[in-house]
């Protein structure tokens, strides 16, 4: 695997909100808004498998009729029994169900120290796969600021909590999590969408021994 690249040019910040709005509910507009073009430009300025992944990802939209995509995501990620492919992140830190709640406490901490408001509108339990990868995108958005700012302290804070939030919380389930969606889902889509995800957050894990 080759170097993954850490610049201050914004791909890992792209591919990160990019990866989020996926998992959202499917629509045209992610083809009216080019999301995959984005999302591959994204990618290949990261890493070449990365790159490869955003391909068969845009590839596998345009293939798939949008009806199809929408009952995948449902039975995925919403019901109307339990989902293939619980989007939380407690479901998958604890196997004890009065136990989530903690989970779930944890990573609002996370969201507080970095100063991260879980937006009304998403509707959306704050340990949402969409929302903690949003979370993620701040957190590398604070790096890059810091380092093209030239300032050593807050470079060093956003590093240490990109460092635990990645290591300690998003890396311990995302990985679970991907292999359900690719064992679950009825399209290549979403099977796509879960090997880019774990591959790119397996990255920022990497990232640790750099910062």
């Amino acid at each position: 695997m080759t170097e993954y690249v850490t610049g201050s040019s914004g791909a890992r910040e792209d591919l990160c909100r990019f990866l989020a709005a996926c998992y959202c509910e499917p629509s045209a507009d992610f083809s009216e808004e080019h999301l995959f073009d984005s999302m591959l430009t994204a990618a290949a300025a990261i890493h070449p498998d990365l790159a490869e992944c955003a391909r068969r990802l845009g590839a596998e939209f345009l293939a798939q009729d949008m009806e199809t995509l929408l009952v995948d995501y449902t039975a995925l990620f919403i019901g109307p029994a339990q989902p293939r492919a619980m989007p939380y992140a407690s479901f998958w830190l604890s196997d004890d169900q009065s136990m989530r709640h903690e989970a779930t406490m944890a990573v609002l901490d996370f969201y507080e120290q970095g100063g991260f408001d879980v937006s009304d509108e998403l509707h959306e339990l704050p340990d949402h796969v969409a929302v903690e990868l949003e979370f993620l995108y701040l957190l590398i958005f604070a790096q890059n600021q810091a380092q093209q700012g030239g300032n050593a302290d807050e470079l060093a804070t956003a590093n240490a909590l990109h460092r635990r939030f990645v290591a300690e919380h998003l890396n311990a389930w995302l990985g679970d999590f991907a292999t359900a969606v690719k064992v679950g889902t009825g399209t290549a889509f979403y099977r796509e969408l879960a090997e880019l995800t774990g591959k790119f957050v397996r990255m920022e894990a990497d990232l640790q021994h750099l910062n």
